[in-house]
């Protein structure tokens, strides 16, 4: 199995490669610059492990939510990639990514319930409830409310808390019964994770041709993607 995969939809750009098992990635903070970055970010993850587009299974992106223009530029990349490569795509959800991020980093930790929020500016929040299940975060419902019309549909509290919503709105962290040693609000969603779940995926049959991947952004006033034949590769 070998794909490639992408996520751009926060302040963070990044790239991952995941070959027969092995993963690479390159990534890095920096807003408003995703457009001129990602290719780039690609094209050294393929040349370092010597690796030919054309031999590429799959094309894995963050498909939202998160911020829009961030959201439709890497699902345009994708599709853009997946036409030219004739290859399928997997869409990967920023919040599953984010608590992955927590179970594969921080494998020894207890194995409960993590609330993944991004902030999604506006005064609101984009997040979900995550469990785990062998070693792989499994997203609830996705969702966007103001953090304190939160509340909670869970028993008892979750066990930790990540992204960047915890840090908008510290408040959360507090709603949700979660101290500071449970809480990650530094953290944004990585190509790492994107691909790790993307895998996944694949083995359960959910490519789909790159014409049927669609952002997913939690709130209507949007405006539609642009035509992803039309994306650079």
């Amino acid at each position: 199995m070998r794909l490639i995969a992408i996520e751009t939809c926060t302040e963070t750009c990044s790239a991952a490669l995941w070959v027969d098992g092995a993963l690479e990635s390159v990534e890095v903070r920096a807003p408003r610059k995703h457009g001129e970055l990602i290719l780039r970010q690609v094209e050294e993850l393929l040349a370092r492990s010597d690796i030919a587009r054309s031999s590429l299974d799959a094309v894995a992106v963050g498909r939202g939510p998160g911020a829009f223009t961030g959201v439709r530029l890497g699902l345009g990349v994708a599709q853009g990639m997946a036409f030219a490569l004739d290859c399928p795509v997997l869409p990967i959800s920023t919040l599953q990514a984010l608590a992955q991020q927590l179970v594969s980093e921080r494998p020894d930790s207890p194995s409960g319930e993590i609330l993944a929020a991004l902030d999604a500016r506006m005064g609101e929040v984009y997040w979900s409830l995550n469990t785990v299940v062998e070693g792989r975060a499994q997203a609830a419902a996705e969702q966007v409310a103001a953090p304190g019309q939160i509340s909670p549909a869970w028993r008892g509290a979750p066990d930790r808390g990540i992204g960047s919503g915890f840090a908008a709105y510290p408040e959360l962290g507090e709603r949700c019964g979660l101290g500071e040693e449970r809480l990650y609000p530094d953290a944004l969603p990585r190509a790492r994770e994107v691909a790790m779940l993307a895998v996944d995926a694949w083995a359960r049959g959910e490519a789909i041709p790159p014409e049927q991947a669609q952002p997913v952004y939690l709130r209507d006033n949007v405006a539609a993607p642009p035509s992803p034949r039309g994306a650079k590769t």
